[in-house]
């Protein structure tokens, strides 16, 4: 609704586009609910289907044919992946690759945004992505990738994780407004980096600003913030997360290396400070 009107999204800038939203799972009236609790003005350019042909099998000439009458377009929701996914068994890699990469194609053609709403599986992960449901072909083939998590399933609270190719790595704090029915941008990591970094790297920023640089392996550095915190952080995960935000890291003045001595897994981390200033 915020691209059909031309209005931010959060705190993000939108261009004014027709918007085409397949609710699949939804029925008209359903809908028609929603709208209400957002908004007593719909605006015109917004449209809404609630059924659709199937990748490979009508879904790609109806929207063809959507965006030839309505030439304004510029994002269409899928509203589930799954449910325009062709059934195939042969190699379940291929299948979600290959189903992506029509839809990343179709939308290269159209000169138009896809958004597809997925859903994750019910195990936690570490990593946000590997939580995505189905292969990795699915997150292989996207531009970016957005998963929204919770800490409960009754909490009111998420974090937004977005991941791509040509967008920065960011993740965003979200409440829901119960009232207007919308998510509400609470912090930007991008823009308050040190409040939303993960817990295990502000670990590593605290301890750094108070003995300095460490070099050794990541058992040591887990142990060494161990004792100055009480914080217990597996050798494994403390070297995977800070692989993951070496961009976070740099925010801070800190440079990361990765390296192996002699078999073992060393890491190196030196305190730079901000324009010459020691943090």
């Amino acid at each position: 609704m915020q691209v059909s009107k031309g209005e931010p999204v959060w705190s993000f800038a939108t261009e004014k586009k027709k918007a085409l939203y397949l609710c699949l799972e939804d029925s008209e009236n359903r809908i028609q609910n929603r709208l209400f609790d957002i908004t007593e003005d719909a605006p015109p350019d917004i449209h809404f289907a609630v059924a659709a042909g199937q990748i490979g099998d009508g879904l790609e000439v109806q929207i063809e044919n959507f965006v030839a009458e309505h030439p304004e377009t510029g994002l269409i929701v899928i509203d589930t992946l799954q449910k325009v996914c062709c059934i195939s068994y042969d190699n379940a890699y291929a299948n979600d690759y290959r189903d992506i990469g029509v839809l990343k194609k179709l939308a290269d053609k159209l000169g138009v945004a896809i958004l597809l709403v997925h859903h994750l599986r019910k195990q936690h992960d570490d990593d946000p992505m590997n939580m995505v449901s189905g292969t990795t072909g699915i997150t292989g083939a996207v531009d970016s990738s957005f998963v929204l998590t919770k800490s409960k399933r009754s909490s009111n609270r998420a974090s937004l994780i977005c991941s791509g190719r040509d967008i920065e790595y960011r993740e965003l704090e979200l409440e829901f407004d119960s009232v207007g029915h919308v998510w509400q941008l609470i912090s930007d990591s991008v823009e308050t980096p040190e409040d939303l970094l993960d817990d295990t790297v502000s670990l590593v920023c605290g301890y750094l600003r108070e003995h300095g640089d460490f070099k050794g392996r990541p058992s040591e550095l887990a142990e060494k913030i161990a004792k100055q915190t009480g914080t217990v952080t597996q050798p494994n995960l403390m070297s995977r997360r800070l692989n993951q935000h070496q961009d976070e890291l740099q925010t801070f003045g800190i440079t990361y290396r990765s390296f192996r001595s002699n078999g073992r897994r060393m890491v190196e981390l030196h305190l730079q400070g901000v324009d010459g200033v020691g943090i």
